[in-house]
């Protein structure tokens, strides 16, 4: 488990250790985004052998509204070779300890492995923000930030705090709405679906009015959930502000019960609380693979790595693959995901002492193109693998942006798993919406109960 891994950019790295005092970059450093490093602090050249190309941004196509993720040219691929339990031993270098484990408890258990590709783009704006922000932003402790504006904090990280960030505070359009379908998998196939729609607005990152994260200003998303089915769960709302920092500094949240009739504060949207609906199968913190105070935990950038993750995952995010089709008994039907090979960083979280959570350590796999958490190894306190977290990163051309649709989340204690962010059969994110100050705000979602 303290498996050491191989730095591919060490000159990147001689300064990394666990503490977490503020970090910038230097000017020199700086120099090399847009140049040796793409924009957002991606190594813009591929591996020596080839496996992995040079970064080759799609130019920006489609439209907001409507648009399932789609790249013919690479949809029409089929798999280099399969990863299985008899061969898994000549790629165990480059796979999470959760596809190991998948590997060897279930024999049908398998990974389509097809051609890398590093298409993944961001708007302008946002890309020179980032490099602004690499001599400019600011991170004290875990959770703080300041000096930060609308593109990724930190494009060449130093502490194991500043990818999670990057993946936090990532460009995902002006403000969305989409469908987060959630399915709990039974051990024989058996699901029931939960409807969700949300309302996502992302003031931070924002091209047409951001808003900088500094020691006024910390908040970063407004976001309102409201489940529409099945009926027991119908009529829940969830709304949530985020911002940087814990405590009555960090996020704000509140829930509308239909059983009370009453909106009121929910100070337990947090950490290992279990996410309403989910029936204790995913956390708070574990929406969207990562959310919410990293402070329970003490952070490390353990490397640079060369892992096979799931990418460029449009067939199982469109609107061909029925959920019929996507679910099998323990785990996703393994002929639809797609899996690559990519750099990703490597970061590990260690329970703090005095503070507690159902996790002790956690393992994240962050791929360098997208500042995407694609796979997460989740331990328990007995130093057990106990859950895998698995993102299938999907490139939305028409956003400029990446994200991870579905979701997957693997409880080996019991063999079920949990699908979440999935909208096949319903539509994919609409970025054209626009939200007003007032639509993230608990008054008005009373008034939407009541109508």
């Amino acid at each position: 488990m303290k498996k050491q891994y191989a730095l591919l950019t060490g000159a990147l790295f001689l300064a990394l250790t666990t503490g977490q005092a503020a970090a910038k970059v230097s000017a020199q450093e700086a120099a090399e985004l847009g140049k040796s490093l793409t924009p957002i602090g991606a190594e813009r050249a591929g591996n020596k052998d080839g496996t992995i190309p040079a970064w080759e941004p799609e130019p920006q196509r489609g439209a907001l509204k409507g648009e399932f993720p789609n790249n013919p040219k690479i949809d029409a691929e089929k798999p280099l070779f399969t990863i299985t339990k008899a061969n898994m031993a000549k790629y165990a270098d480059q796979l999470t300890e959760g596809h190991k484990k998948l590997l060897n408890l279930y024999s049908d258990y398998k990974m389509n492995v097809y051609p890398s590709h590093r298409v993944v783009d961001w708007p302008k704006s946002i890309k020179d923000a980032t490099i602004k922000n690499a001599t400019t932003c600011e991170i004290q402790g875990t959770d703080t930030l300041n000096n930060c504006k609308e593109g990724f904090p930190f494009p060449i990280p130093k502490t194991g705090a500043e990818p999670i960030w990057n993946h936090k505070l990532k460009w995902r359009g002006e403000a969305v709405t989409r469908f987060n379908n959630q399915m709990i998998v039974q051990n024989n196939g058996d699901y029931q679906l939960t409807k969700i729609i949300e309302d996502v607005q992302f003031p931070y990152a924002s091209i047409k009015d951001p808003h900088p994260i500094d020691s006024a200003n910390g908040e970063y998303l407004e976001y309102l959930s409201h489940v529409v089915a099945p009926p027991r769960l119908a009529g829940t709302f969830i709304l949530v502000h985020d911002k940087t920092g814990t405590g009555a500094d960090g996020r704000a949240a509140w829930l509308y019960s239909p059983g009370l009739k009453r909106i009121r504060r929910a100070p337990t949207v947090c950490c290992d609380n279990p996410y309403e609906g989910t029936d204790g199968h995913q956390f708070y913190d574990q929406v969207d693979m990562f959310n919410g105070v990293l402070e329970r935990y003490t952070w490390k950038i353990v490397g640079k790595k060369e892992m096979y993750i799931p990418y460029d995952s449009n067939k199982i995010a469109g609107n061909t693959v029925k959920y019929k089709d996507l679910v099998r008994p323990r785990h996703l039907n393994q002929d639809l995901p797609r899996y690559e090979l990519h750099r990703v960083w490597v970061v590990e979280a260690e329970l703090r002492p005095g503070t507690s959570h159902t996790f002790k350590t956690r393992r994240f796999y962050i791929d360098e193109d997208a500042w995407t958490i694609a796979a997460v190894d989740d331990y328990d306190n007995r130093g057990d693998l106990f859950q895998f977290q698995e993102g299938h990163i999907i490139s939305a051309p028409n956003i400029q942006a990446a994200t991870t649709v579905p979701e997957v989340i693997y409880h080996f204690d019991s063999g079920r798993y949990f699908i979440t962010a999935a909208w096949n059969e319903d539509k994919p994110i609409d970025a054209t919406v626009h939200f007003n100050d007032s639509y993230f705000t608990a008054p008005s979602v009373q008034k939407m109960t009541t109508r």
